[in-house]
């Protein structure tokens, strides 16, 4: 590197909030089949801790060696649900439990794959691993789950957003901060690093690293500096900042792949927030121009952040997967969580929001008395987006008993704090109820 490059870098790790957002291990746990579900989760275990046994050493000492922070250190597994057999929802106790010590034994932060694939129907270990889920997440600590109940291919499975939303209510009946470590989507893919949607794909090698990169204050500060030019500016700005972060994902990623011998995977190019102030997606879209993210005009610029990050990205590195955009969690934005507050931001705009971003409905609070139905019904608009156009969304949404509109809940660490939003109470009950599938809709005869 040149060394205006090199100091380029120092700045942004110093001064404008560059981290790693995660270095994320996948491991296949086909081959950990056994005959009875004690068995399996023996192997999970073993296999688990065989391979990730150094993870943490690699990713401290990249860290130290270039100075770049690596904020998580994470393991993805294959989707649990299509292990598990005849299992049954106590059963699948085992293998949560078997991922929450394998990740405690080697000191990751989540270990993400507690997962069903259900967009076409159900199959036994799906419906044991999602009616496991509220002893599950409040059993284990590290363990990340999600269900995937639609696709632009298969449609949306309206039986599964149902059950998904009783269990978001049951959940929220044990814990308050349980949901957090739940998403439902729509078209997961298989090489997320993030979590907590991440899971190892059947697709996938048998162990990989996958990279997610972050940088929003990165942006920021470039955005400063282009104060008063023209939109197209702005765009080439934040493509040409997208390299730069890209670029050091793709060496970090390299070398982390290199020094455990196993395959590098990808490189997720999301803008990952966290509650630092400095460290916003919404400070960055209030940059471009917006008052207060959330205010009319809020949606263009986020469709701008977002395809400028790809397609700077993408010329960065060969190996670009994930979700790769910007991501609006509420509870993890200090600029969204402002907005909220003072009523900028609904949950009716995020939503229009969600058609343009990485994501979906994220780490939003809303009262605990909310029903399931009006829940499932969240989940089902979600999906609606993200089949009709073919991306990817998601729902993180978390109802906590006891609050009202406007009080404040305090997740801790990373996942931050958010203000109880409100929902619409009239019901949704009778179209929930109807069950069934929505039907994939037509983008073109061909396959």
């Amino acid at each position: 590197m040149e060394t205006k490059q090199i100091q380029e870098t120092i700045n942004m790790v110093e001064e404008e909030h560059l981290d790693i957002r995660t270095v994320t291990m996948g491991i296949s746990l086909l081959d950990t089949i056994a005959g009875d579900p004690q068995q399996t989760a023996k192997n999970i275990y073993k296999k688990v801790t065989t391979y990730a046994k150094d993870l943490i050493k690699v990713a401290e000492q990249i860290e130290r060696e270039y100075g770049i922070p690596i904020t998580n250190k994470r393991i993805s597994v294959t989707p649990i649900a299509l292990i598990a057999g005849h299992a049954t929802p106590d059963d699948m106790l085992y293998y949560a439990h078997a991922l929450d010590d394998a990740a405690k034994a080697v000191g990751v932060d989540f270990i993400g794959g507690y997962s069903a694939l259900v967009q076409k129907g159900f199959a036994n270990g799906d419906l044991a691993l999602i009616k496991s889920l509220p002893r599950a997440l409040t059993e284990t600590d590290l363990v990340m789950s999600s269900v995937n109940i639609g696709s632009t291919k298969a449609g949306i499975n309206l039986d599964a957003i149902k059950l998904m939303g009783e269990t978001v209510k049951g959940i929220s009946e044990k814990s308050d901060t349980a949901n957090a470590k739940l998403v439902i989507f729509a078209n997961a893919v298989e090489d997320n690093p993030f979590m907590a949607g991440a899971f190892h794909g059947v697709s996938e090698a048998d162990v990989v690293i996958n990279v997610g990169v972050s940088g929003p204050g990165v942006v920021k500060r470039a955005l400063e500096k282009v104060k008063g030019e023209s939109i197209q500016v702005v765009a080439e700005t934040v493509k040409k900042t997208a390299f730069k972060i890209t670029r050091v994902g793709q060496m970090v990623g390299a070398l982390a792949a290199e020094r455990l011998g196993v395959e590098f995977g990808i490189v997720d190019l999301s803008l990952a927030p966290t509650p630092a102030r400095g460290d916003s997606v919404a400070e960055v879209l209030e940059e471009i121009g917006l008052e207060q993210v959330g205010t009319h005009g809020t949606t263009a610029a986020l469709m701008l952040l977002n395809d400028a990050v790809k397609k700077g990205g993408v010329m960065a590195s060969q190996r670009v997967g994930g979700l790769s955009g910007a991501f609006i969690p509420v509870s993890e934005d200090a600029g969204m969580i402002d907005a909220a507050k003072e009523g900028t931001l609904t949950l009716s705009k995020l939503e229009a929001m969600t058609a343009v971003c990485s994501v979906g409905l994220d780490m939003i609070a809303i009262p605990g008395d909310t029903s399931a139905a009006t829940i499932s019904a969240m989940i089902a608009d979600e999906a609606a987006i993200g089949v009709q156009n073919n991306k990817t969304t998601a729902v993180r949404i978390l109802p906590t008993l006891g609050t009202k509109v406007g009080d404040m809940v305090d997740y801790g660490g990373l996942l931050g704090t958010a203000p109880v939003m409100s929902v619409v109470e009239k019901s949704s009950a009778d179209f929930i109820n109807r069950g069934g599938h929505i039907p994939a809709p037509i983008h073109s005869f061909k396959n």
